[in-house]
């Protein structure tokens, strides 16, 4: 008895279930994987020299790279970061976006001095990184209330950049290396 009771409700979440897959279409878009969160249903990358985007369409507590653009000379690189994140104030922000090596080290750090609640998204600039053209690297933001966890990018000066996975747990050590900043000014 127990048993059909419980099926006696599941029955509309089948129907709606099975009427919402029934109208998709035949080829799905891209999809991207962020450890740690669910799987997120993205737009095609848009590559354009140094620059590529991505846009998420999966609300979530973390901070996502969307685009990355690269300027300057070999050793002194300039980054323009574009991010999406929930801010709401300084209770919850984008606190940083930064430049990884391959192998987890910090490369660059650009702390961000404020929440960004009436400009989703926002770019900003960094710099100098010390790289080569062709040095591979992650770029990614962090939230000062959920950490790391959201869209990354990878890629070089030379080919540009492109959405990427990484492992969980990936650099997370980081979030206690200096620069760190001090205060949130609105």
């Amino acid at each position: 008895m127990y048993y059909k009771h419980n099926l006696f409700f599941l029955l509309p979440f089948i129907i709606l279930l099975t009427s919402c897959s029934a109208g998709e279409a035949a080829t799905d878009p891209p999809k991207l994987t962020q450890p740690g969160t669910s799987l997120a249903v993205t737009e095609a990358p848009t590559a354009l020299p140094n620059n590529t985007e991505v846009t998420s369409m999966n609300p979530s507590q973390f901070a996502d790279v969307l685009s990355v653009q690269v300027t300057g000379q070999p050793g002194a690189y300039t980054f323009a970061v574009e991010i999406s994140s929930p801010d709401t104030g300084c209770e919850q922000f984008a606190d940083w976006w930064e430049v990884v090596s391959q192998d987890g080290q910090l490369l660059y750090r650009r702390i961000l001095l404020h929440s960004h609640v009436d400009e989703q998204p926002f770019v900003r600039s960094g710099g100098p990184v010390e790289i080569e053209a062709d040095i591979p690297v992650f770029v990614r933001a962090h939230m000062n209330t959920s950490g790391y966890g959201g869209a990354v990018m990878q890629g070089t000066v030379q080919g540009g950049f492109e959405p990427a996975e990484v492992e969980s747990g990936f650099g997370s050590d980081l979030e206690r290396v200096p620069p760190q900043p001090e205060d949130c000014a609105f």
